[in-house]
């Protein structure tokens, strides 16, 4: 196609329905680029599915991985920073996460989750690599660690964002950008959306987090990234614009974020 493609700045491709596609993950990313999305991110967020990840997503040049433990992923292994910057050094690893704070599952004392995140932002400030940053429920601690650790060295994205102006104001000034999902199509949605369309557009990403989160009008189905085209198409309709200006500028934003070749 001749406009810009988008970019699934979110995805978790190893969790995929992939029945409509016969099995083939290969299948699921032509139908993405029929759709207009050119590059994906395929975000980890735990040890032992992440060698499976990694095998699923190899044949294709045009996804890339992170390395990361989800907040609440509570069993299996968790990584050292120097495992985590290790692990960060192979091929087609560009970022650091999924990490962050989610307090909606778990409750009581959180220092498990505080300490896990501290090394993800560790290792991100060791290897140079952004953080992808989950936020839920526990907007203030989040921020005050990021602030604290200064993970404004790297920056990153705050993933699936769903605060308030404010808050996306303080993330911004941490030198975050801000990456909307499906949730920003529902009609519910109003404090979403007042950001998106105050959003400074070249702070700006999309996402799928596929297979979660699907826009409307497959609200409460398996998503997918092709998927994506909706969220910049609804958010184009917030900013009264068209969707391929939020294609240019957010491929344009994920390209420089990971200080990526775009050409390549």
């Amino acid at each position: 196609m001749n406009a810009t493609p988008l970019v699934d700045s979110h995805c978790h491709l190893d969790r995929l329905n992939l029945e409509p596609f016969n099995g083939d993950l290969g299948q699921a990313l032509d139908h993405a680029r029929e759709a207009g999305v050119g590059h994906l991110l395929c975000v980890s967020i735990n040890m032992e599915n992440l060698p499976t990840m990694r095998d699923q997503v190899a044949p294709f040049d045009n996804v890339f991985t992170s390395v990361g433990v989800h907040p609440n992923e509570t069993e299996g292994h968790e990584p050292s920073v120097e495992e985590l910057v290790d692990l960060s050094m192979d091929s087609g690893v560009i970022a650091i996460g999924e990490t962050g704070l989610d307090y909606y599952y778990n409750k009581g004392d959180m220092t498990w989750q505080h300490e896990r995140f501290r090394r993800h932002i560790a290792a991100a400030k060791q290897t140079g690599k952004p953080l992808i940053i989950h936020m839920r429920d526990a907007t203030e601690d989040t921020l005050r660690i990021m602030a604290e650790e200064n993970a404004g060295e790297v920056g990153g994205i705050m993933h699936c964002f769903v605060e308030d102006w404010a808050v996306a104001q303080r993330a911004l000034d941490l030198n975050f950008m801000i990456s909307f999902s499906g949730i920003v199509t529902f009609k519910t949605a109003e404090q979403i959306k007042d950001v998106a369309r105050r959003m400074p557009i070249e702070r700006m990403l999309v996402e799928t987090d596929s297979p979660y989160l699907a826009p409307v009008p497959y609200r409460g189905k398996s998503n997918q990234p092709a998927y994506v085209r909706y969220v910049a198409e609804h958010i184009a309709e917030l900013r009264n614009t068209s969707w391929q200006a939020i294609a240019e500028q957010t491929t344009e934003n994920f390209f420089n974020l990971f200080e990526l070749d775009a050409t390549k």
